[in-house]
């Protein structure tokens, strides 16, 4: 199974425990991983040339993005959840932001239109606040997670909606603060206390047909995989040594703690018919333009692959 996945995302962590332990062997199966710039990320055509394409077999992605995909002619399938991979608005300890309710009149960074983080808020402001930030804010595109690292240091933006293991890397290193957490507004506006999860495993269908063992396989290394890293709080002081670029023992213990609040170790029906209801529920506030696909399409989701 070929996986590839970008440099600085969190399923890293759960791949490197797969390997560091043998988990793929101990399952059969043999997983090959290609880490890679998140510059890649650049809109429905990427997950049609990693998978589609037959260049590799595993990606991660967010399901909103997967129905897209698939709603635009991928064949692609979710086959195996990850997590609540949503991040928090970051702002200068400064800031006069005490939530998304203020956010108008500011410039705001996202690595693009179409990131969850900003799709969710623009829900959640619209059924919650009664403004949509898309007409209200200043809205600059930093086009990776890196770049928007970069304009929130140097002020380009007066906050930006970074994924979730970096911002501890804000927090504890600079004058910043987490001004909102996303994943509240996902709970909030899915109306659950069931953890959903955001992001899921996704490979192409042609692969899953010839290679079902190998995914179901996959599925049960990653459960273990969790299970290690949920438990194991050695396991991460390794990880902070050789995958973070910051090993601050404080960072590495918010993003251990975030990434444990963050995982799904497994799904089923009823999970999907949660995802599917949140996906609802967001259409029918921010719309189907803002979403980029009006309904999830049959065959999106594999729970039991």
């Amino acid at each position: 199974m070929r996986a590839r996945f970008e440099h600085n995302g969190s399923p890293r962590y759960l791949l490197y425990t797969i390997k560091r332990f043998g988990l793929d062997r101990d399952y059969g199966f043999h997983l090959d991983v290609e880490l890679v710039s998140d510059d890649l990320e650049s809109g429905m055509e990427t997950i049609r040339e990693r998978l589609d394409g037959g260049g590799t077999d595993l990606v991660d992605t967010d399901f909103i993005s997967v129905a897209r995909e698939r709603a635009a002619g991928a064949n692609v399938v979710a086959v195996h959840p990850y997590g609540r991979t949503v991040g928090g608005l970051v702002a200068p300890e400064d800031t006069d932001l005490g939530g998304i309710e203020d956010l108008s009149g500011h410039r705001i960074g996202v690595t693009r239109r179409l990131d969850k983080n900003w799709i969710l808020t623009r829900a959640a402001c619209r059924e919650f606040h009664g403004f949509d930030p898309d007409e209200t804010t200043t809205l600059v595109e930093a086009g990776s997670r890196d770049g928007l690292t970069r304009m929130i240091r140097e002020g380009e933006v007066d906050a930006g909606f970074q994924f979730w293991p970096l911002v501890p890397e804000l927090t504890r290193t600079g004058p910043y603060t987490e001004v909102q957490s996303v994943s509240a507004l996902v709970q909030r506006l899915s109306g659950t206390e069931r953890k959903l999860p955001v992001a899921t495993f996704v490979t192409g269908e042609s692969y899953l047909d010839e290679r079902r063992e190998t995914v179901r396989a996959f599925a049960a290394a990653s459960r273990d995989a969790v299970d290690r890293l949920v438990a194991d709080d050695g396991l991460w002081v390794e990880i902070g040594d050789r995958l973070m670029a910051d090993d601050d023992p404080a960072v590495v213990r918010a993003v251990r703690d975030g990434w444990r609040g963050m995982v799904v170790r497994d799904w089923d029906e009823g999970t999907v018919e949660g995802m599917c209801r949140l996906f609802d529920h967001l259409e029918a506030v921010a719309g189907s333009e803002a979403l980029g696909v009006e309904a999830i399409p049959a065959g999106t989701f594999e729970p039991d692959p």
